[in-house]
């Protein structure tokens, strides 16, 4: 199954919402809501920052890179 970049965004936004989740976090947070990614989590994650449709940095603090969505696009 060959699912577009724009699905993949709507499932990981859809649980990002407005919270910032570290990559381990938010595939615990998809896996409670019965949700998965297609691919691997990460390089989706990775894809879609590259692409301007989520943002993410390293944090130290919280031990992983954290992803969020700057002015949601739904």
């Amino acid at each position: 199954m060959n699912i577009s970049l724009e699905e993949k965004y709507k499932i990981v936004s859809g649980v990002l919402g407005e919270n910032r989740y570290t990559t381990l976090e938010l595939e615990a947070a998809m896996a409670d809501q019965g949700t998965q990614c297609p691919d691997d989590l990460a390089r989706t994650l990775n894809v879609l920052k590259r692409k301007g449709m989520i943002c993410g940095e390293v944090s130290t603090e919280r031990g992983g890179w954290v992803w969020w969505i700057e002015n949601n696009k739904e």
